[in-house]
């Protein structure tokens, strides 16, 4: 019966022999629902429920609403002038030999266009793109599931690859080196060591926090590359181009007040465009007037600088210790954030903008975070607490 076949799946624990499964694998699978509702044990909405459990992997996330927004060509993506043409150079060099291309890194604030530029290097080379997280490779048998399921070119993309574990970089190396992996199986006496070959593929590494990974990581990536803020007319240029994609024009007046305040970083830009849109669909305005989207911004509680609260209460931290260094996990403390929350998301903008100065000390609010708070600025460093 279709019931007893589902339960042997393991979906309620219980384990396969090797010749269990192959049975399984080979035996004719008829749609749960009706064997559940033989059975007399299961109501039918409940037995479409799980039809649709087992059935989720075939959904496609291809025609999801944020993918839409990414540019699929070097064309089509704005700023990163420098990268996209080394990038360029070295995609039909590569194409040209009939290689894969060599492994890449990229490194930089969160919500740059990391992501986006991997998706664009697939599509160039005409090739797939597998994704994950470092997070989520826990075990060597994660990561070999992963490579040995790629196609001879693909491209492997992981996120946040500063988190890797020691255990599973070591794996990595083989792989990435002579696409080659060395897996040890069993342990004590019994152990044995299995080398499997795998098809030459690309890996694109993302981080925000370059300084984390092991340096004999690094070293294997052929190209690693920083991605910078952008300016102010970039970013406008991307919210007039993802406004017409949302089914609204956006005036170049309200594209540059939006990119004013997107803290130099796309994502936000886009994130903020969103909420701009459903004002102006609230008022039935077909294009977003600059206006509309200073009225939606100052709703939304950021400034003519692109600050939101978060970041004026931790200039207002820094302000009120009167130019006395203060430290990381101090200042995470006072804004009830984690340490590495404040280091990636909240300091990178003031820092490449000046707000902040960060010492051996600590941090210090600049002469330009009194300015715009309208503050007297005192320039020398007041002495700390125990200091002579």
């Amino acid at each position: 019966m279709g019931f007893v076949r589902f339960k042997n799946l393991s979906l309620y624990g219980a384990k396969f022999t090797a010749e269990r499964r192959v049975k399984f694998e080979q035996s004719p699978k008829p749609k749960l629902t009706q064997n559940f509702v033989k059975c007399g044990k299961f109501t039918k909405n409940r037995a479409e429920k799980m039809d649709r459990i087992v059935e989720i992997e075939k959904i496609s996330f291809e025609n999801d609403f944020e993918v839409s927004l990414r540019p699929t060509r070097f064309e089509d993506y704005i700023g990163q002038e420098k990268i996209k043409q080394n990038l360029d150079v070295f995609i039909k060099a590569a194409k040209k030999r009939g290689e894969c291309l060599d492994h890449v890194l990229f490194y930089g604030p969160p919500g740059l266009g990391k992501t986006t530029l991997a998706h664009i290097i697939a599509n160039e080379m005409g090739v797939s793109i597998k994704m994950t997280a470092a997070p989520m490779i826990e075990k060597s048998g994660d990561l070999a599931a992963v490579l040995t399921n790629l196609q001879e070119g693909d491209v492997l993309f992981i996120d946040e690859i500063h988190r890797l574990s020691p255990a599973i970089e070591e794996v990595l190396y083989p792989a990435m080196e002579d696409f080659r992996l060395d897996i040890i199986i069993g342990s004590g006496p019994a152990a044995q060591t299995i080398k499997i070959d795998l098809p030459k593929f690309t890996l694109i590494g993302a981080t925000t926090r370059a300084g984390m990974i092991s340096a004999p990581l690094r070293d294997r990536f052929g190209m690693d590359f920083r991605l910078q803020f952008y300016t102010r007319e970039e970013l406008a240029r991307i919210v007039q181009i993802a406004s017409v994609k949302l089914g609204k024009e956006c005036e170049k007046a309200a594209a540059l007040e939006v990119a004013a305040r997107s803290r130099a970083t796309p994502r936000i830009a886009l994130r903020l465009l969103k909420r701009i849109r459903d004002f102006a669909e609230v008022n039935d305005e077909a294009v977003i007037s600059q206006p509309r989207a200073k009225e939606a911004l100052d709703a939304l509680g950021v400034n003519d600088i692109g600050f939101d609260e978060m970041d004026i209460k931790y200039l207002e931290i820094l302000l009120a210790a009167k130019r006395r260094p203060m430290g990381l996990s101090t200042i995470a403390a006072a804004l009830s954030e984690d340490e590495g929350t404040v280091e990636d998301v909240i300091e990178p903008y003031l820092l490449a903008n000046g707000y902040i100065e960060r010492t051996a000390k600590g941090r210090l609010a600049s002469a330009k975070a009194y300015e715009v708070f309208k503050l007297k600025f005192d320039g020398g460093t007041q002495k700390g607490l125990f200091e002579e």
